[in-house]
């Protein structure tokens, strides 16, 4: 359990916080490359680490991203005219570059200076593997762009959403990392979800329930080894990369492609649930692409034109209490996503850590908790950079693999755990 001030440091992400300004030295998702894909389109508003901010494509395809409100008298720039190379304010005419530089306002002669000494507080916005990533940090210490593989195969081999989620960053990654109730929550999957059946893997899951986890610290953030019964004198790992600060990979089932997250706070009480799915050696089948499209694995089905899950809180996640109670769904709320989101929503937008009882099971929780929360004590107390800014900490990858029983994964897995071009997945 963690007292309230623990609480606090790790769950609190503003502008003037700890873990705000660890979050702002690495390169995090801002957008899907799909929201921003037409120069001289609508502009977006965006949302992140409290922060209110506006994204927009110029007409030479340059990208934006910057305070919202324009600085003349505060009206929200989502209103403004995208046009010639920037995004004029439509109350009085102020027009800004995606700098943030204000290159035109015409009631202010040139001859002032006004113009040029007005400028909006912005961020570089970057496109990579669909995605728009962000650096909010000091500029000084912006580290190189992100590397993590999903993000660097051809586009064919790659698929990327996002969904809103009604709670607290750190809780959703805490799901993320907690391998021991898939044999729970997610059993029905497991025997129905295009994207995980035929795995053996899934038998070796719902066959010990009672799993046994080993951390280990690597570069970026930590390894967490899940280690299962399989046949006699074997084990079965699933092992799952966290990197500092959000990111996880999950090991692969079968045949099927890799799959993670990135969870990315839009302020305290909400956050953006970041799901992919790659294959490093080949292309995803369109059957595999139009599953995800439909929600299967580890996607969901949003309203039209967002990225508000259907299934949601306004609406009890469509549980399905007849579905509950026949085991066709576990938990009666269909799919993985919003299985884990309806749960981790359920616990308040920022839950009490100090009512928590927890069990050997949750040690890479603990282990991912203190990690963070000394690496943005030592950032403001010191001024220590965190872990995993360099991009070749990102080259990381899962896996699951059958081990002799007593062999480490650290020693029998190692080479399974590093991203290597042309190389298959480790998965059983």
């Amino acid at each position: 359990m963690l007292r309230k001030e623990q609480n606090d440091l790790l769950t609190q992400t503003g502008p003037a916080t700890p873990m705000g300004a660890l979050f702002r030295r690495y390169w995090i998702p801002a957008l899907l490359a799909e929201e921003l894909s037409e120069s001289d389109g609508p502009p977006v508003r965006v949302r992140l680490l409290s922060e209110p901010l506006i994204a927009f494509r110029d007409s030479d395809g340059r990208l934006g991203l910057m305070d919202e409100y324009c600085a003349h008298r505060g009206v929200s720039l989502w209103f403004g005219r995208n046009e010639e190379c920037g995004l004029r304010c439509p109350y009085h005419g102020w027009k800004y570059d995606v700098t943030g530089q204000c290159v035109d306002l015409p009631s202010e002669p040139e001859s002032s200076g006004f113009r040029t000494r007005t400028r909006l507080r912005s961020y570089p916005l970057v496109e990579r593997g669909g995605v728009l990533w962000t650096y909010m940090g000091p500029a000084e210490h912006q580290p190189g762009l992100p590397e993590y593989e999903f993000a660097l195969v051809p586009p064919a081999q790659t698929y990327v959403s996002k969904r809103l989620q009604y709670c607290n960053w750190a809780q959703a990654l805490e799901g993320g990392i907690d391998s021991s109730h898939v044999s729970w929550l997610h059993r029905d999957a497991l025997r129905s979800d295009p994207l995980m059946t035929g795995s053996r893997g899934n038998d070796y899951n719902m066959g010990d329930v009672r799993p046994v986890f080993e951390v280990a610290e690597q570069p970026a953030g930590l390894f967490i080894g899940v280690r299962r019964n399989a046949e006699p004198g074997t084990h079965y790992w699933r092992i799952t990369p966290w990197c500092m600060p959000s990111f996880t990979m999950i090991p692969p089932r079968g045949q099927h492609p890799v799959h993670g997250h990135f969870w990315i706070p839009i302020d305290d009480e909400s956050c953006w649930a970041w799901s992919f799915d790659y294959h490093p050696t080949r292309a995803l089948t369109d059957a595999e692409v139009q599953a995800m499209r439909d929600g299967k694995g580890i996607h969901t089905r949003t309203m039209p034109g967002t990225y508000i899950p259907l299934a949601n809180r306004d609406n009890d996640y469509l549980m399905d209490r007849a579905a509950q109670k026949a085991g066709t769904t576990y938990s009666g709320v269909a799919g993985i996503a919003m299985q884990d989101a309806s749960l981790q929503e359920s616990m308040g937008p920022i839950i009490d850590r100090s009512r928590e009882h927890l069990t050997a099971t949750d040690n890479g929780i603990v282990m991912a908790r203190g990690r963070l929360m000394r690496a943005a004590q030592a950032l403001a107390d010191k001024g220590t950079p965190p872990p995993g800014t360099d991009p070749a900490t990102h080259r990381v990858r899962s896996a699951a693999v059958v081990l002799p029983a007593g062999a480490t994964f650290q020693t029998a897995a190692k080479e399974a755990l590093t991203a290597r071009s042309g190389v298959a997945p480790a998965s059983v």
